[in-house]
Order: structure tokens, then sequence, then C-alpha cells
């Protein structure tokens, strides 16, 4: 008597979506290949930094509360949240904004080594919670003023804390990196991100 067997097709990932504006961080997720969506995170960041308690820990509250903004609106959803704090002798650096306010953060952190603190969080409809955080120090060379205003006027990171940008001409700042994922210090970390999207049935590559 033939034995009959049936194959029951593995479950397909949720939809992912980004909670997220920012075009670094679209541009790393389009790297790993898997189909997402970008949404604005509904989120007062202003009152998170009111009441920071750490660098790390605001970073870290940030990136979660990205990801819950959404929560209602996507329940079905994987979502990502992120956030990215620089530090140095724990002050936050924000985005400067205004070429002056990066030229002045560039002045502080030359010669000196600073913090990235980069963190995500992502968030399954089903509540489950799987969060990373990774910290770069970075050290920039000693550098004239002269040298600050040429990068920023090339690179013009004034949407980037710390005011520098890696993967463009603001890697001629640095002396060294240290970090256990460069694309971190853009915005998301591929290299975990990786084995947790897979993790959850997302074919990668």
């Amino acid at each position: 008597m033939r034995r009959m067997t049936s194959s029951v097709a593995p479950l397909a990932p949720p939809p992912l979506v980004l909670a997220s504006t920012s075009p670094y961080r679209r541009m790393l997720l389009d790297r790993l290949g898997v189909p997402f969506t970008a949404a604005a995170p509904d989120c007062d960041e202003d009152a998170y930094k009111a009441s920071a308690t750490s660098p790390r820990g605001l970073a870290e509250t940030l990136a979660l509360a990205k990801a819950e903004s959404l929560r209602a609106t996507h329940p079905d959803a994987l979502i990502l949240g992120g956030d990215q704090v620089a530090t140095l002798d724990d002050d936050i650096l924000g985005k400067p904004g205004t070429r002056d306010a990066a030229i002045a953060q560039l002045e502080r952190l030359a010669g000196r080594t600073h913090l990235l603190i980069t963190a995500v969080a992502l968030l399954h409809h089903h509540g489950r919670l799987v969060q990373h955080t990774d910290v770069a120090r970075l050290t920039l060379r000693p550098l004239t003023r002269a040298q600050i205003e040429r990068y920023v006027d090339a690179d013009t990171p004034l949407d980037c804390a710390g005011s520098y940008k890696l993967e463009a001409r603001g890697i001629a700042l640095f002396a060294s990196i240290d970090t256990a994922d460069t694309t971190a210090i853009t915005g998301l970390p591929l290299l975990w991100l990786t084995g947790a999207l897979a993790g959850l049935g997302f074919e990668i590559p």
C-alpha cells in the first residue's frame, strides 16, 4: 500500500516595515534585497531626549519607541526601528542642522575619541521583540579650521549626528575606527540584521 505524504509550505515572513524616513537607513536595508516599506514614525524625540539618563539608553529607547509607534497602523508587520546617538564626554551630539554648528561640532571632536551608538528594535506582530545595540569608538585626526570647513562644504553633513559621513569624504577625517560592523555607523547594523531577518524566514540573500 502506497503511503500518502503531504508537504506543508513554510509560512511566509510578515511584511517588513522600516520605521524611518532616513535615506541612509533605506539604502542600507535595500542592500539586503528583502522587500520592505518605509513609514515615518510617530514619535516625539525631543520629549525622550529631555528625560534621557544616558546616551545608550536614549538610543535604545528611541529605537523601540519608533517601532512601537507604527504598531497600530501596521498590526501584521515586522517593524524595524532604529536610532543613533553620538556622544563625547557623556554629552549627546545631535544633528547640527547648520554649517556653523557642523563646524563647531567637528572642532570639538578633532583629535579625540567619541562613541557612536546605534540601536535597533525588531517588533513582531505577535509581540516578540528583538533588540541590538552597536557601540563604535571613533577617533578623529587633529584638524585645522580650514580642513573642517572644506569637509563640511564638500559633504554637507548637516543631518548626521557627529557632523560626518563616513560613506563619503568623511572617512578622511578619521585616524581609527573600532567597530564590529561598519554599516552600523551609517545607520543599521547589517551583519546582525541579516541573521535576525533570516531567523524570521526572510530569504537572504
